[in-house]
């Protein structure tokens, strides 16, 4: 098959756009050949479980998936009973951008508190986490925070800690969304396991795709009592690869060695790159701090139309013109110049 695509375009708009990162597409290469058991039963699964391990502490276990929305599916699940609901941010990607997945799989009540930053506190989940025992109401039985979140911020450990227990005490779970997990631990500058099992989460999705990744993410629990559930919720969610070996060995890849870390730091320093380049320029606003590898700004939707035509990237609120911008792992810095370049130049006219 020839190719179909200009290698050399490039666009602002998701990390997911990007391609796959070398050394991962090297990874699917190696653990082809030969015969392994299917479903888990292989060596690069077996080998993932010590590679999480490493991160998350000696209880972690993983159970790779296809993707995101899978993982969340899954992980929520396993917190939850069919009567149950989980708390969330309004911007949550469980809530605006999975298409109902948690609720139309698993039945999830989703109990959604708006945000300025997309970041939750006990103070906003207290403002959903009520009504047990009142059979008119689904009952809270689990918390799910982004980390970073879907409007590019991110928790400190001392947040989401202070998020766990507030949870805890009330008998709910910790669940982190981590697809850009990697781009929280570069702007942290911590460990994984320093904002997750130190910090009393219960279940994290790991991402993957966001990275570098071809697809897969993995479910990683943190709390043992959660196992046992994931086993048959994994399959009947539709995520249970039969050649699992390629999904766990581009994990492997990512997190095996420092490419997630390297990846995810390039990314946040193209993103702060951007920032900087465009701050002050005359009719744009940089909303938030670049906190990962995504920059919310709002400019005049004219100068927004014309910039689409040559740059992809998406209008994430349409009532006030504010826009999002995405650097990925192979964003270059002749990439962000260029297109700091054309919002300059749309904006002086």
């Amino acid at each position: 098959m020839s190719t179909l695509h200009d290698p050399s375009t490039r666009g602002f708009a998701s990390d997911n756009y990007s391609g796959i990162h070398p050394e991962v597409l090297d990874a699917i290469a190696e653990a082809n050949g030969g015969h392994q058991g299917a479903y888990g039963g292989d060596d690069y699964t077996a080998r993932l479980q010590d590679v999480v391990r490493e991160h998350f502490g000696a209880r972690a276990e993983a159970f790779p998936v296809f993707n995101g929305t899978g993982a969340n599916v899954v992980a929520l699940s396993a917190a939850t009973s069919r009567w149950s609901a989980v708390v969330c941010a309004e911007t949550a990607h469980v809530n605006v951008d999975e298409g109902g997945a948690p609720e139309k799989v698993s039945g999830i009540k989703l109990w959604t508190v708006p945000t300025p930053d997309g970041k939750l506190t006990p103070a906003l989940v207290d403002r959903q986490a009520w009504g047990w025992g009142d059979e008119h109401r689904a009952q809270p039985h689990a918390v799910s925070i982004s980390q970073t979140t879907e409007l590019g911020t991110c928790y400190t450990p001392e947040e989401i800690a202070e998020l766990a227990v507030h949870a805890h005490e009330r008998g709910m779970l910790l669940h982190v969304d981590g697809a850009r997990i990697a781009n929280a631990a570069a702007t942290l500058d911590l460990p994984l396991r320093s904002f997750t099992t130190d910090a009393g989460v219960d279940l994290v999705s790991l991402g993957g795709t966001k990275n570098g990744a071809m697809l897969g993410e993995a479910v990683v629990v943190l709390n043992p009592e959660l196992t046992g559930p994931i086993k048959y919720l994994r399959k009947s969610a539709m995520q249970l690869a039969s050649k699992m070996r390629f999904v766990s060995a581009q994990l492997i890849a990512l997190y095996e060695g420092d490419l997630w870390l390297r990846n995810a730091r390039h990314a946040n320093a193209m993103a702060r790159r951007l920032e900087e380049a465009v701050r002050g320029l005359p009719g744009l606003t940089v909303l938030r701090p670049v906190q990962s590898n995504a920059v919310f700004a709002v400019l005049p939707r004219e100068a927004t139309e014309r910039l689409q035509k040559r740059f992809r990237f998406y209008t994430w609120d349409e009532r006030t013109g504010e826009v999002r911008w995405m650097a990925s792992f192979d964003t270059t810095e002749a990439d962000i110049d260029a297109f700091a370049a054309a919002v300059a130049a749309e904006l002086r006219g």
